[in-house]
């Protein structure tokens, strides 16, 4: 397993000082994983959820930062302090696989210096306190914009559990329930704990069904059920959730996404699904809104391009590797496209605008901001599509906004912003 743990080791560095996607640093060190991505993935999203801790426990034995030609033994010893406290790896094998693989790439000293250290943790045997905190300062900056310190650690509790898997069905939800062992969620969404390999499960190769938080399958639905002919816009689409959902209910659909990339895999997921296939349109959101001479769709959803905080308990390195400024970013691109959204939907016609982030931003005080620059919008409130247990989703506006601690009979959710408008007084 050396070297499956070095590849890990690179992943978090790569992760932590590039600011990059869990997913895109291992497909940068696929080769060096080899055959344990399981193991990989494991130890890193394991030393992600607990990296506050995890810090502040190497800080004591830790008094001088490592020099920048040894930062690889800082990352080494991070997930070496993951596995002795939190997997079931022996001490001892831990100890001397992290010393082992430092020396090989560093030299004996440093490895020296890591085995001190990494024998001073296990000789603790103890990990952080269950109160301890796990969101780092820069993103509780942006929690704390807009939710009380309560939320705030409730959210960070439930960052630490592994979420479940949600399917969304093109119909039959209920059968495929009964035929998934999955529990149904009071708005048909499907929920496995046990995922296992995702191809390998029934209807997969049929098109049944395709894998889609609960929170996120909520903004296709606000449109309604009965969707057939109508002329939707899905703005920023790929990899198409959204797209199926509509498909499904009959609509026509216009799928646009910036990254050709995304679309091949949209296009991909409409033929596993066996969907008629949308029109597809590899354009920027706001050069393409421009373009149009006269409005031809009677819905927009766009899904805004947004900072994505709301899907940390599937991606713990957000909480690393996103700030404030992110926020701003994103939001000012938000404020662009929805400038101009206008010239797409007919008069009468909706838009539903969503996001998976938690800043209230690129949310709530995005459309709030919105609706005060365009008075031929109107706010139309989304109670008539929340079930009533769960009715702790509701904004006092009639928007939709889902935290990571909501619906915790259920095992939790993503969070997520929906606000749906109407065009025309």
């Amino acid at each position: 397993m050396t070297d499956s743990r070095i590849a890990a080791v690179k992943i978090l560095q790569d992760i932590i000082e590039n600011k990059t996607f869990a997913s895109e640093a291992k497909l940068r060190f696929e080769k060096e994983i080899g055959g344990d991505s399981a193991f990989v993935n494991m130890l890193v999203q394991t030393a992600l959820r607990h990296l506050v801790g995890i810090k502040r426990l190497l800080k004591q034995f830790v008094k001088k930062k490592l020099p920048p030609r040894a930062a690889f033994a800082w990352y080494a010893l991070i997930l070496g302090t993951a596995e002795i406290l939190y997997l079931d790896t022996p001490d001892y094998a831990a100890i001397n696989s992290y010393v082992e693989l430092i020396k090989k790439q560093l030299d004996k000293y440093v490895a020296g210096f890591a085995n001190a250290v990494l024998r001073r943790v296990a000789a603790a045997e103890e990990t952080p306190p269950a109160e301890e905190e796990f969101f780092p300062p820069e993103f509780r900056k942006i929690l704390n914009a807009g939710y009380d310190k309560k939320t705030v650690r409730r959210m960070e509790q439930t960052f630490l559990n592994e979420p479940a898997l949600d399917l969304t069905c093109k119909d039959n939800p209920e059968l495929w329930a009964q035929k998934l062992g999955a529990r149904l969620l009071p708005t048909g969404t499907l929920r496995l704990d046990n995922q296992g390999s995702i191809t390998k499960l029934p209807g997969f190769a049929d098109g049944v069904w395709w894998v889609q938080d609960f929170a996120a399958s909520l903004a296709a639905k606000t449109l309604g059920s009965d969707l057939g002919g109508k002329k939707i816009l899905d703005l920023c689409a790929a990899p198409g959730g959204k797209t199926a959902q509509l498909l499904a209910q009959g609509a026509v659909v216009t799928a646009l996404d910036v990254s050709a990339a995304r679309l091949d895999k949209l296009k991909e997921n409409m033929a596993r699904l066996r969907l008629p296939a949308p029109e597809i349109v590899c354009a920027d959101a706001v050069s393409y809104l421009n373009s149009l001479s006269e409005p031809p769709f009677d819905a927009v959803l766009l899904d805004a391009p947004c900072s994505a905080t709301g899907t940390l308990r599937r991606h713990p390195e957000l909480v690393h590797i996103k700030n404030t400024a992110d926020v701003e970013k994103q939001a000012e691109i938000q404020k662009q496209i929805l400038s101009v959204v206008s010239k797409a939907l007919k008069n009468g016609g909706t838009l539903v605008y969503c996001v998976c982030s938690l800043a209230k931003a690129e949310g709530e005080r995005q459309i709030a901001a919105f609706l005060e620059q365009n008075s031929e919008f109107r706010l139309e409130p989304l109670s008539s599509f929340v079930p009533a247990e769960i009715s702790e989703i509701l904004t006092p506006e009639g928007c939709i906004r889902t935290l990571p601690c909501h619906l915790q009979k259920f095992g939790g959710t993503d969070g997520f912003f929906i606000a749906r408008l109407k065009k025309g007084k």
